[in-house]
């Protein structure tokens, strides 16, 4: 006899009590984790804050005051960013004390990273003394820095500087004193700790940076790399500077440079060497180094107006370089450029002698060494320089 075929088997649906179950139960997990993430968020905010506090409160133990005009936080739910608009700084350890003003600050820390902030300064910034009008402006198109540790134990600073300029706005030689297409200093605890021994490693680059109301040297365009290791420090505390030089120098700690560039678009110099810190806070070592470009470095030395310096206290003057130079000339019309010349290639002839011929990428370059002793830098007997004491 004949069968008809079976029918296909039908789901029963799912019981519409358990379908709510599922819903509800996915509806909970999503709270719980909205809510464990946002617990989590205050939390991690503040560490932050407290890491951000901790850091005021360390720069004020350096006389270092800070304020904001109006202060907020947010950045939910992935960032925890502090911003603090109209931020004011007294730096009352510095004689006379000064005053520093910004547009604004912005601070900002990772969720699962709290304790690297990393800040974002508005410009300009404006230095003046306390209750007067501003004296230097500094701008930039971008400012960061960057904290790594908890305070008051720094293990990582860095500043990073795109387009920077300084402008003196007032009193006697207002104008550019400094600027670069980009400046930026990383430094590091590589050994020991902020509390016991720390050693610290300093990088920095600049890229065209020009200071000419310095030294004529800085009058055209520097690009520049320095690696130097500081050794020597007790501890990091908070503390000025020239302590922490003062207790380098008891330790009998120093600066290791270990590589150091600086290009001109005439000139490349390279070195590295090891100084140390004497009883006066001046520099003593010796700092090998590569020239090349020799002879459009020395008439940038100013040995010519020494010189001249030196004639115009003979003849009875104030020792005055023009001066002196210009007595010449009244004795020779055109003597003055005679000694100017005669310096500039006898004193680059000898320092050449002084040195080994070597390279700079592929270039002829001269290889010496300069010594630095009580914070003057010489070639051989000649002074080329001064360092200013550390405290």
């Amino acid at each position: 006899m004949m069968q008809a075929a079976p029918r296909p088997l039908r789901k029963r649906p799912a019981p519409r009590h358990s379908r709510l179950r599922t819903v509800l139960a996915l509806l909970a997990i999503a709270i719980i984790v909205a809510i464990g993430w946002a617990w989590g968020w205050y939390y991690a905010a503040s560490i932050a804050d407290r890491a951000l506090s901790g850091w005021i409160d360390r720069e004020a133990a350096l006389g270092r005051i800070y304020a904001c005009g109006s202060q907020s936080i947010g950045g939910f739910p992935f960032r925890i960013v502090t911003r603090c608009d109209k931020a004011a700084a007294r730096f009352n350890n510095n004689h006379p004390p000064f005053d520093v003003r910004a547009t604004g600050v912005t601070f900002s820390a990772e969720l699962y990273r709290p304790t690297l902030l990393r800040g974002e300064i508005t410009g300009p910034v404006t230095l003046a003394d306390p209750g007067q009008p501003p004296v230097f402006v500094v701008n930039w198109s971008r400012g960061r820095l960057s904290l790594f540790g908890l305070p008051p134990e720094p293990e990582q600073i860095s500043v990073d500087l795109q387009k920077p300029r300084l402008d003196r706005v007032a009193g006697p030689g207002a104008g550019m004193i400094f600027q670069a297409d980009s400046a930026d200093v990383d430094g590091r605890i590589i050994e020991g700790t902020a509390r016991n021994n720390p050693v610290i490693e300093i990088t920095g680059h600049f890229a065209a940076a020009m200071a000419p109301s310095f030294h004529p040297l800085l009058a055209e365009p520097l690009q520049g790399d320095i690696d130097a290791v500081l050794r020597g420090f007790k501890d990091f505390s908070p503390k000025p500077w020239p302590a922490l030089f003062r207790d380098m120098q008891a330790s009998g700690g120093g600066i290791d440079i270990k590589s150091l560039r600086i290009e001109r678009s005439d000139a490349i110099i390279v070195g590295s060497g090891q100084l140390t810190v004497n009883e006066h806070g001046k520099l003593d070592g010796v700092i090998n180094v590569a020239v090349a470009g020799l002879d459009n470095i020395v008439p940038l030395l100013g040995i010519d107006q020494l010189i001249g310096q030196g004639i115009d206290r003979l003849t009875g003057g104030s020792g005055s370089p023009a001066q002196g130079l210009g007595a010449l000339d009244r004795l020779v019309p055109g003597l003055s450029n005679i000694v100017r010349d005669q310096t500039n290639s006898g004193l680059a002839d000898n320092i050449k002698k002084m040195g080994e011929p070597t390279e700079i990428d592929k270039k002829p370059a001269v290889a010496l060494p300069l010594r630095v002793a009580d914070g003057v830098i010489f070639v051989g007997i000649i002074p080329v320089g001064v360092v200013p004491p550390l405290f």
